[in-house]
This record gives C-alpha cells, sequence and structure tokens, in this order.
C-alpha cells in the first residue's frame, strides 16, 4: 500500500486534503490523473447500469433530504458505534475493533496506541481507556443563518434513502414497471473511526449506488442475478480472478431488512475486504417511508394487483473501486540486469479506465517535430484523453506515462517529418510499431474497444 500511496502523491492522483495546514484526518483531494481516472470508473459504471440495460433510469437526489427520511430509515436511532478514548493518546477506536486487536494483535494491525514505543491499547498500564459510548455516524448541520436556530438536518451517510424517496415520482414519468432500477452516483458522508488505509474509508466518499424493484415473488432471482453481474463488472474492468471473491454473508452478518447479502471482496494490500455489497433488502425502505410520511408507496399493476415492491441494491465507492483498480495494476517490471538494474513502475489499468489514452512525444524540441506532434494530437484529441509531453529525454517521458497508466506512447521522430510515420508504444508488450499518421485514429480507436487481459493474469 505505501507505494501505491507513494505512486499517488508522486504523479498527482491522490494525495492528502488540507496539507499545507498539516492535513486532516482521512480525506484526500484528487488531482488531474485522479480526477480523470474516477471520471473512467464512474462512466464505466454507468455504461453497465444505463447504456448496457434497458431496466435502470438514472438520478440525482439531494444531499441534504428532510430530517424524517433518517427517523424511518433507521439511522437515527441505529446507525452509531461504540467508540472508546485512549486518554494517553487521545485516539479513538471503535469498541469492537479494539476487542479484537487485544484478543488477536495481528487481526487489527492498523490499531495501535499513538505512542513511542507504539503499544496495543489496553495492553499496558500506559493506556487510560473509557468505557464504550455510541456515536451517532452521520454528520449533523441546521438549516438557516441563525447559529443555533433553524432546522437540525443531516449529511445523507448513503445515496439509497433519496432513491426511495423518489420511488414514486420516478415511476410516472419513468415508463417502466418493475422490474425496473434507480441508479445514481454521489457524495455520502459518515463521521466514522478510519483506520488510515488510504482511500478505503474516508469521512466523504461517493458512492455508485442502484435500487432494483421487482415484485416480490421475483426476489430472489434477481438477487441471484445481480450478485454475478455486479462481479463480472470488476473482470471485465481487469480485475484478477485470483484477486477477486464472492462472499455470502452468515446469518449472523445480515441487516435485519436483509434475507440476503454479498460481499465483492478484493484481496488489498491490507487482506481481503469489501469492494461492494449486493443485498436483498425485501421491502423494508418503501413500507418504512410509506409509514413515516403517511404516503403508502406501493405499485399498482394494469390487473389491479397491488405490491410493496421488494429491492435488490448493488452498491459499491468510487474511491473504493478505485483504489482496487490501482492495487491490481500496480506492477514493478525489472528491465535492467545483474550488474545495471533498471525497474520499470507501471499501471497495467485496463484501457478504459487509463487517465490518459495516448501520450504525444516530439523526440527533440525543434526542427518542425513539435508542430507536427501537435497537428497528431488536435486529430486524436476529439476521440480520446491525450497529452502532449516535450519535456526531458525519451525513455524518461515514457517512464512517466508508464506510471500514470498511459497505453500508448505515439513518438514524432525525423522520419515523420519525411514520410508521416510515427512510432507507437505499447505499454504493456513495449513493443513498437510504425504507423502512418493517417491511421492513427482508427488504429488507436480499434485498440480501445478490443477486448483487453491484464499481462498480470497467469
Amino acid at each position: 500500500m505505501d507505494k501505491i500511496v507513494a505512486l499517488c502523491k508522486r504523479r498527482g492522483l491522490i494525495f492528502p486534503a488540507s496539507e499545507i495546514y498539516g492535513g486532516i484526518a482521512n480525506t484526500y483531494d484528487y488531482g488531474h490523473y485522479g480526477v480523470l481516472l474516477k471520471r473512467n470508473v464512474v462512466d464505466a459504471w454507468w455504461d453497465a447500469m444505463l447504456q448496457e440495460r434497458d431496466d435502470v433510469v438514472a438520478l440525482d437526489s439531494a444531499i441534504i433530504q428532510h430530517p424524517k427520511t433518517w427517523e424511518s430509515s433507521g439511522h437515527l436511532a441505529g446507525f452509531t458505534d461504540p467508540l472508546v478514548d485512549c486518554k494517553t493518546c487521545k485516539r479513538r477506536f471503535r469498541a469492537d475493533h479494539l476487542a479484537e486487536a487485544i484478543a488477536d494483535p495481528d487481526s487489527q494491525p492498523e490499531i495501535r496506541c499513538g505512542r513511542k514505543p507504539s503499544q496495543l491499547p489496553g495492553q499496558t498500564d500506559d493506556c487510560d481507556l473509557t468505557e464504550p459510548r455510541e456515536f451517532n455516524l452521520m454528520f449533523q448541520t441546521s438549516i438557516g443563518p441563525v447559529q443555533g436556530g433553524g432546522q437540525t438536518v443531516f449529511l445523507r451517510p448513503e445515496t439509497a434513502q433519496g432513491i426511495f424517496l423518489d420511488f414514486k415520482t420516478v415511476l410516472s414519468f419513468a415508463r417502466r414497471r418493475p422490474p425496473f432500477g434507480i441508479a445514481q452516483v454521489g457524495k455520502s458522508f459518515r463521521n466514522e473511526i478510519t483506520p488510515g488505509n488510504f482511500i478505503f474509508r474516508t469521512l466523504e466518499f461517493e458512492q455508485m449506488e442502484m435500487e432494483f424493484f421487482v415484485p416480490p415473488e421475483q426476489a430472489p432471482e434477481w438477487y441471484e442475478h445481480w450478485k454475478q453481474a455486479r462481479f463480472d463488472w470488476y473482470t471485465n474492468l481487469g480485475i484478477r480472478t485470483d484477486h477477486l471473491r464472492l462472499r455470502d454473508h452468515d446469518a449472523d452478518e445480515l441487516s435485519h431488512y436483509s434475507s440476503g447479502t454479498a460481499d465483492v471482496e478484493y484481496l488489498f494490500p491490507i487482506g481481503w475486504s469489501e469492494l461492494e455489497g449486493i443485498a436483498n433488502r425485501g421491502d423494508f425502505d418503501l413500507t418504512a417511508h410509506g409509514n413515516g410520511s403517511g404516503k403508502p408507496i406501493e405499485v399498482v399493476e394494469p390487473d389491479g394487483r397491488r405490491y410493496v415492491p421488494h429491492v435488490i441494491e448493488p452498491a459499491a465507492g468510487v474511491g473504493r473501486s478505485m483504489l482496487a483498480f490501482l492495487c491490481d495494476a500496480y506492477d514493478e517490471e525489472d528491465l535492467g540486469t545483474p550488474e545495471k538494474p533498471d525497474v520499470r513502475t507501471v499501471l497495467r489499468l485496463h484501457p478504459r479506465l487509463a487517465p490518459v489514452k495516448v501520450a504525444i512525444l516530439p523526440l527533440v524540441k525543434k526542427d518542425g517535430q513539435p508542430e507536427l506532434a501537435q497537428e497528431v494530437q488536435a486529430t486524436l484529441k476529439p476521440l480520446m484523453q491525450t497529452e502532449y509531453d516535450e519535456g526531458g529525454s525519451i525513455g524518461k517521458r515514457y517512464r512517466r506515462q508508464d506510471e500514470i497508466g498511459t497505453p500508448w506512447c505515439v513518438t514524432i521522430d525525423h522520419q515523420s517529418l519525411e514520410d508521416r510515420t510515427v512510432t507507437v508504444r505499447d505499454r504493456d508488450s513495449l513493443a513498437q510499431d510504425r504507423v502512418a499518421i493517417d491511421d492513427l485514429p482508427g488504429l488507436l480507436a480499434t485498440r480501445l474497444a478490443s477486448p483487453w487481459t491484464s499481462p498480470k493474469i497467469g
């Protein structure tokens, strides 16, 4: 994980927020390449939900909902964690994680008292622990300009509830009937204790959630469908199958409303951890909001049948998905000799996810090469994300593009000025092909649309 964090900061993908003031725990900013990568992950999710299907519609609901939303959903009463404070190091820990760490120190390696030498809280008399106290995980604020006045509201801890509140409205104009889904991507906020594993868990995060509404008798079938569909989404984008698994929750893990939940888990450097959850939520949410609002939420079929739809929910985090793609793509390749080591660091991202698809590199900054390179870039820009780079040696520029995951580099040299051909270098194989400039758009567009398998597989 340290190598991933270092690469992300070095190349400006992701770095700590408010760093000039010393930062703030578990908040991160996304630089240019991080924004492009995040956009590509979200676009791939939208394509899977909307472009490739006819039974899902889009929504963008408000971050701040009516306060009764969280009463009806159970978040206000039950969305809490028991937390313990250490008076010695002033750090805070989840009580359940602390108990596990005391029983088995290797199970929670991130839980250490913040003193030197680092010690496990509770292991010595120096750690002065408070009794566990319940903390609500929702961020609270108020509507109104006067401090202490106005209405108390909360930043949403998940995007799902906005979908449930809008179900009847969407049903009326979407021209669809169950089974169909409502999908959205948006920010959520949880004031929880985070273990510091980079962007795996943060205070504010972006979610990709879809609620799929089905007649009650069809719920088991659709639950199985979405488990497989979501697993396949990651493998189709290059995640190695031996680093991915679908784990069904045991009965004692299930939420009270769930008749079945499965996690897509990835083998992160911190171990197997949840990447996405798929849950059969039953009719709990629509029934709860119908009761809370006094306005029943149900579907009336043309034959007069009435029912409250059951809900299948695939819910993924953008940041966590990005971290999985980064971890799976990170590679170090030794191109040197024992006498002269040469390790190439490369992000073998699926070309569809790569922040930059093609880099345009004039071999030298003279003799008309920059002008021809800019002409090539102008041709490719409408088709894909490009980058022009003329700074430094060609070898260093190749390595820079390898580290941000650019699948192809196009080099303009002296021969290019004579016959209008360029060299196309492939990130993964390092193969270099001579191609006519006029053929570049078709060639690269074909490569971008072609199936891709990570060279790390096998």
